[in-house]
């Protein structure tokens, strides 16, 4: 053996007691491995019934909770309504016996929406372009329920959540949005997207009112941001209201065309309603939610002189807004009629404080706005054509189109809103009591 080979295997000796004596003093390691999760029969075996049993009692309670709703729409659809015997009534025969109308466009639909205000408003003021100008003007109902919302969402953040946000408002809010915003024609903003035409308000008032009522949860008022965004929720459903419009070949503000086109000034416009609660021949607020902005400025007076400004525009030919309770069995759409049957008060009681009860104990509320456009006489009493764009309107022969007498009117309307001139030495006594 040579003295290399003999030198190697010496280092190698040496080596090797070196690791050994390294091991020896580093503690063991251990090492990852992956392996299959441990199975515990026995537990997942009762895992699993429990979640059988689980589901079993669940599609139980479906089963069970899918009949009571089942048995609770067969009897809504069994339920039925008050309503009465109309074969003692004599009517009018249809709208082509109101020998006094104003002129209007034919009734238009609401659909799903809660605006009979904006549609009853509007078709006044059409009737009025008519009546001074002798123009037929189609305007955008959806153009004042649009803005109104803007109004209704600047009133809910400047009260912190305390305003109302629904869809009802009033005539005069119509005015109000006409002398801030002027108004379109119908043709220019027809205020839908669906392709079937039809206004649908459900989903995007739902939107809205989350969207607020999260703002106010979270004491958020920015309103910038809050406009642009409630704008933004609208846009999607009934598209932005053009900021000009086209009429005749000309380009105009919306403004210009209510006042160049139109020739309609909102201040010549008045709402009167008859209540005791507030003291005759003055100005004050109608008590209502609708009135969510409080206006001060309807007129309050008798029953029998506000009656009388009702009846004796209609007779002159002139039309008016009007609006009031429509819940009463007296409505009865199926046979196109308003009337005050005698199981709820007979005729001859119906006053001024039949009709305040009702006001004061909310069976009298504000449910509906409509368009008065006619009057005729059948025996004793006053009849009135009603231009309604409600759904129930709809169910009888006259599409559109409700006979209401007398003694609904003066029972269950309760505003009305007309042009100054048909109430000018009302108006002058009222500002002499101011």
């Amino acid at each position: 053996m040579n003295s290399r080979v003999i030198v190697d295997i010496a280092l190698v000796a040496v080596v090797l007691s070196l690791t050994v004596t390294v091991s020896a003093d580093e503690p063991r390691r251990d090492h990852v491995q992956y392996v299959e999760k441990t199975k515990y029969p026995v537990i997942n075996e009762m895992e699993d019934h429990n979640e059988e049993l689980q589901a079993a009692a669940e599609a139980k309670t479906e089963e069970i909770l899918a009949k009571v709703r089942e048995e609770a729409e067969a009897r809504k659809e069994a339920k039925k309504i008050i309503r009465f015997d109309v074969s003692g009534i004599d009517t009018p025969d249809g709208p082509e016996a109101f020998g006094v109308q104003a002129w209007h466009f034919p009734p238009t639909p609401q659909y799903l929406t809660g605006t009979c205000w904006s549609f009853s408003a509007t078709s006044f003021v059409e009737s009025e372009i008519h009546r001074l100008s002798g123009r037929e003007i189609r305007l955008s109902e959806m153009w004042t329920a649009y803005w109104e919302y803007v109004n209704k969402a600047r009133g809910f953040i400047a009260t912190r959540g305390e305003s109302l946000f629904e869809e009802g408002s009033q005539s005069a809010a119509l005015l109000r949005v006409y002398r801030e915003h002027g108004v379109v024609p119908r043709a220019a903003y027809d205020g839908v997207l669906a392709e079937d035409g039809r206004f649908d308000h459900s989903l995007m008032r739902q939107r809205m009112a989350e969207f607020l009522a999260w703002c106010r949860d979270a004491g958020y008022w920015d309103e910038d941001f809050i406009i642009d965004t409630v704008r933004r929720i609208m846009d999607a459903t009934m598209g932005r209201p053009p900021e000009i419009v086209e009429w005749g070949g000309a380009e105009m503000t919306p403004q210009a065309f209510l006042a160049d086109v139109c020739e309609i000034d909102p201040d010549n416009y008045v709402s009167l309603m008859s209540t005791l609660s507030v003291p005759f021949w003055t100005r004050g607020s109608y008590a209502v939610p609708d009135n969510w902005w409080h206006d001060q400025s309807y007129v309050n007076l008798p029953l029998d002189v506000w009656y009388e400004v009702i009846r004796s525009t209609a007779a002159a030919g002139h039309s008016l807004v009007i609006g009031g309770d429509v819940s009463e069995p007296g409505l009865y759409g199926l046979e196109d009629i308003a009337v005050v049957p005698t199981f709820d008060i007979p005729g001859d009681f119906i006053d001024q404080d039949s009709r305040e009860l009702r006001f004061f104990n909310y069976t009298s509320t504000d449910d509906h706005g409509i368009h008065l456009v006619g009057l005729t006489q059948v025996g004793d009493h006053d009849w009135f054509l009603i231009k309604d764009s409600n759904r129930s309107s709809r169910l009888g022969s006259f599409k559109g189109y409700y006979f209401y007498r007398d003694d609904y009117v003066r029972l269950k309307m309760l505003t009305i809103t007309v042009h100054r001139d048909r109430v000018t030495e009302i108006l002058d006594r009222v500002d002499e009591q101011d």
